[in-house]
Formats: structure tokens, sequence, C-alpha cells
């Protein structure tokens, strides 16, 4: 198994944990003093008091804990977090409350997971036409639902 360096930068902060043997990611954990709480389409920046190696060539990708979202409406704000290869700061959650009511967010709680994940990287260059294709420019729903 693959390893990455991590680095607490506060006593209290908790590694990435899988949840079980054959999790895809690693839950975060929030590095609060106290509880908080996230009003209605609130969303904050939580702390996980971590910063990481992560190799070249890979990228650690923070996304929703699937309980957390579907029964409290917390979820990372931009979806999808991106935390690059030569990144060193501190890992954030961008958390929103896209739920109707308050939610509160404990020292400690499993906010959300972090998936490490190889991914190229290409050489962009302009062309003036591209290759024909059966789907061409169809988007957004094109392909039907079957």
């Amino acid at each position: 198994m693959p390893k990455i360096a991590v680095k607490k930068l506060d006593e209290r902060a908790i590694l990435p944990i899988y949840g079980s043997e054959y999790a895809a990611g690693a839950d975060l954990h929030a590095l609060l003093s106290e509880e908080i709480t996230l009003s209605p389409s609130e969303t904050r920046l939580i702390p996980t008091g971590l910063s990481m190696e992560i190799p070249e060539g890979y990228a650690g990708l923070i996304y929703a804990r699937s309980g957390l979202a579907s029964k409290r409406g917390l979820a990372p704000a931009n979806k999808v977090g991106v935390i690059d290869a030569d990144y060193r700061g501190e890992v954030m959650v961008a958390l929103h409350n896209h739920s109707t009511s308050p939610q509160k967010v404990a020292p400690g709680e499993r906010i959300a997971q972090l998936v490490i994940t190889p991914f190229l990287k290409v050489d962009f260059y302009e062309q003036d036409t591209l290759s024909n294709t059966v789907r061409g420019t169809g988007g957004f729903g094109s392909t039907g639902s079957k």
C-alpha cells in the first residue's frame, strides 16, 4: 500500500481514517475547539489540522461523506476539493449547509472524505477542427435515458 506523509499542525488533529476495508475515501475530521453551527446556505472553512505530501502525479480529492450529505445536508461547497501535489498548507474543507435548518459540527466529527488518485497531465493545443463522433456537440442529456 502506498504511503502519504501527513504532518499534524495541531496535536488534536486526527489522521485520515478509512471507515472499512474497501473504502475508497479516508475520513477527514474537523479540528474545532468547540461545536459550531452552520446556518442554512452558510459555508465555512473547517480546518483539519493536517498538511500532507501528495506524490507527484497524484491529487487529493475531497468529497462529501454520503451520510452527512444525505441526512444533514452538509457537503463541500465546491462539490469536490482538489489538493495538488505541491500544496503543503493545511487541508481545509469548505463545508456548506444545503439544508433548510441549522446544522451543528462537533470537534473531531468526520466532515468529508479524501480520495488519493492519479491523474494525467496533458499538453493543450489549439486546433480549428475536431474529429467527428456520433454524439457530436450534443450535451446535457442528449444521449437520452434508457
